[in-house]
């Protein structure tokens, strides 16, 4: 049985793909593994999933040789806005190669910015369609922005210049308006931006009623860092939030899904700090106009009421007159009154007097005496009762025409 080496079997297969795949290939792919060695060459590693369930569906290793990748990274960085690193898809010219020692690998040619572009697109698309089909995609947007939005809540990266500019511009306002800003540190480049801002975000709604606004930062740099503002939980989370975003993150280029979703969008540091004091400044205006409207109308509610006055005034005399007139007329009428009053009162009171006269003249004892009655009396005290006089009593007997006196013989009661 014939056999060969397994040196030998290397050089077959290279030999044969040397001959079956000799020219340069356009490969679509997505970078699983990004890795920059000392020497200024780099390796990657490039994988295919499937387009439901996420399946590896293959994988290769590939060089990108230092004299290509020193031209090829910041060419498509400056092409894409996109930093040359994993998790993107990429469309590559690579050529086939194996070696015996090494195995299967793709040498890296060239890149074709315009298919990462048109993926970064299409995903930011498909995350704004997810995010309108859940009915939150303008819900930031929505929200009031407060009169006075003093109290800043600022997400960015301890230390950066940016947030510096932000603070200084705020302070040095001409206006004088006072603003209390405070740091939520956040990592604002590479693969931690989703999980620090969105962490940030939690702090500052952990205490939602010291905060006016949200202001995302970052100073200026490169295009290439901004990929992490383009993910949907970090989208979700600033659409959703309760008070109203505004970003700033250093760039002029197309704006980030972060910067579509958000309230309000500027293009530095500094011009969300000059936003807020603007806003300030369109209240304090509106303010004023208001003082001078206010001011305005009291002045002429106060002619309007000093010529009421004067008007009444004017009118004092002959109302004083009528009402005077009105009152005597009234007095007199109630004189009148009184006096028809007062005579019918002393009428009626007259004719019960003269009826109580006659009553008393008709139980008069001088008349009863006229009519054949006697008064007894023992002792001045008129008798009453026979049972109360003892036998030999002196008794005085008055009559119409005098007195007789007698005495008691003996006393028979009934």
């Amino acid at each position: 049985m014939e056999s060969l080496s397994l040196y030998e079997l290397g050089r077959l297969i290279r030999h044969t793909l040397n001959a079956g795949l000799p020219d340069a290939y356009w490969v679509q792919a997505e970078l699983s593994e990004v890795r920059e060695a000392y020497n200024g060459h780099c390796y990657v590693e490039l994988v295919q999933k499937a387009e439901r369930g996420n399946a590896l569906l293959a994988k290769a290793r590939g060089t990108i040789w230092a004299n290509i990748y020193k031209m090829l990274k910041p060419y498509f960085e400056n092409a894409t806005g996109q930093r040359f690193t994993a998790g993107i898809k990429v469309l590559l010219q690579v050529t086939v190669d194996y070696h015996e020692q090494y195995g299967l690998s793709l040498t890296v040619h060239d890149v074709d910015p315009t298919y990462t572009l048109g993926d970064m697109a299409r995903r930011r698309r498909e995350i704004l369609a997810q995010l309108e089909e859940e009915g939150v995609l303008t819900l930031n947007k929505e929200l009031d922005l407060p009169v006075l939005p003093q109290r800043v809540a600022v997400i960015s990266a301890a230390g950066a210049a940016g947030y510096g500019d932000f603070c200084d511009q705020l302070t040095s306002n001409p206006y004088g308006f006072v603003f209390y800003p405070k740091l939520f540190p956040a990592v604002m480049q590479g693969d931690r931006v989703e999980e620090t801002v969105i962490a940030a975000l939690d702090r500052i709604a952990a205490a939602l009623d010291q905060w006016d606004v949200v202001v995302i930062i970052r100073g200026g740099g490169a295009t290439s860092d901004l990929s992490g503002f383009d993910t949907y939980p970090l989208a979700a989370n600033c659409a959703q939030f309760p008070l109203p975003i505004i970003t700033g993150i250093g760039h002029e280029r197309d704006d980030t899904v972060l910067d579509m979703v958000a309230h309000t969008r500027v293009k530095t540091p500094t011009a969300a700090a000059e936003f807020l004091v603007a806003s300030l400044a369109d209240a304090a205006t509106r303010l004023d106009t208001l003082v001078s409207s206010l001011t305005i109308g009291i002045t002429e509610r106060m002619h309007r009421e000093d010529r009421r006055v004067e008007q009444l005034a004017q009118r004092l005399p002959s109302l004083f007159a009528l009402v005077q007139a009105k009152q005597l007329h009234r007095i007199e009428q109630l004189e009148n009154c009184l006096r028809t009053s007062l005579a019918n009162t002393m009428l009626r009171h007259t004719h019960r007097l003269q009826l109580i006269e006659k009553t008393i003249e008709g139980a008069s004892p001088q008349l009863m005496l006229q009519r054949g009655y006697s008064i007894t009396r023992c002792n001045g005290r008129v008798v009453s009762d026979v049972a109360s006089l003892p036998e030999g009593a002196l008794l005085t007997t008055e009559f119409a025409d005098g007195e007789v006196n007698s005495s008691v013989l003996k006393v028979t009661p009934k």
